[in-house]
């Protein structure tokens, strides 16, 4: 296929670009040119700031004109340019999500389990993805800026937060990285939740299977691998009988997590011999299968795992914002059937 024919452009630097470095404003607008290329092309002054040569490290202020010179796309980059727009050609999914709360700065939906955050891994959409496309595509004056702040396992449910600008980007994120939000899940799991099991910190680690699938595993304090890991859990409910196919009953979990490590509360759960339900990766694959053949509508083909209560601070306001996403009905129904018999 013919490589991307190249021309300059004159690019105006909006309110949203403002502050950033000019390599990152670059990389933005040149989506698929390799880093190496952006810097040579800054360095032999064909980029320009408002007419003049500019380093990696100038910070452009709203209403610079950068000018972006022509860039050749390999065949490889161009052809995977033409296969997403091919995409979007032929009615790629624009979707909207349940919205939980939104303002000028902020987005947080309730995502059904099954959808994937973002493309990537075999999948072509995500939720953002499918977001970008409702609201540019089909809406006149649609969202210019839709970032996800944090990302939820495609199997869990629940709280998807998304930034609507670059500053509440970069607040959230920090908030997340310093530990600022606050995560609760709703988890329910196989068996009699000790009640002085409040706190697991082993360490996790992360791996590959052979063919390619990510898994992570819990390894001894010391393992110079193991990522310290920290999930808090409070049991909110309990069945103290046998409830169909679960001998031991059920517990259902409060979790919150300190640190956002890849399928910690799946494996934090599991290391305690007591998994979540339904997980089918590190769960009770021969009670999954049950369950899933209950009849009566109290069947469970999903993974009972749920964002259901997330904190933070609005990143305009500063005011501590609570959202609160109420279990799906297909988990709301298994769960009155599985809570059938209380402690």
């Amino acid at each position: 296929m013919p490589a991307s024919a190249p021309q300059v452009k004159s690019v105006e630097v909006d309110e949203e670009s403002a502050g950033q470095r000019l390599d990152n404003f670059l990389l933005r607008q040149l989506k698929g040119v390799p880093k190496t290329h952006v810097y040579r092309i800054i360095r032999s002054g064909e980029v320009r700031v408002n007419k003049g040569r500019a380093s990696a490290d100038t910070r452009v202020e709203a209403g610079d004109v950068v000018r972006v010179p022509p860039v050749r796309l390999s065949e490889r980059v161009a052809e995977k340019a033409e296969a997403m727009a091919g995409l979007v050609a032929r009615g790629a999914p624009a979707r909207e999500f349940p919205v939980l709360f939104e303002d000028e700065a902020v987005l947080a939906v309730n995502k059904p389990a099954g959808v994937a955050v973002h493309g990537g891994s075999g999948v072509s959409f995500g939720v953002i993805e499918q977001l970008r496309m409702a609201r540019q595509y089909q809406q006149a004056g649609g969202a210019k800026f839709l970032e996800l702040v944090h990302r939820l396992d495609r199997e869990t449910s629940g709280i998807l937060l998304v930034a609507k600008k670059r500053s509440a980007l970069k607040s959230l994120q920090d908030q997340f990285r310093e530990r600022e939000t606050g995560k609760t899940y709703l988890a329910l799991v196989v068996g009699q939740w000790p009640a002085n099991k409040k706190v697991l910190d082993k360490p996790l680690h992360k791996y590959l299977l052979e063919d390619g699938e990510r898994r992570v595993k819990v390894v001894a304090k010391d393992d110079p691998d193991g990522m310290k890991s920290v999930t808090l859990v409070k049991v909110k409910e309990r069945s103290s009988a046998p409830v169909g196919p679960a001998a031991q009953g059920y517990s259902l979990l409060e979790v919150t997590i300190k640190t956002g490590r890849t399928h910690q509360i799946r494996v934090h759960l599991a290391s305690e011999g007591l998994p979540i339900v339904g997980d089918d990766k590190y769960g009770d694959f021969e009670l999954n299968k049950a369950l899933q053949k209950q009849a009566d509508g109290a069947a469970l083909k999903r993974m009972f795992l749920h964002a259901w209560r997330l904190q933070f601070n609005h990143p305009a306001s500063g005011e501590r914002i609570e959202l609160l996403a109420p279990l799906p009905p297909e988990l709301d129904k298994f769960l009155a059937h599985a809570m059938s018999a209380h402690a």
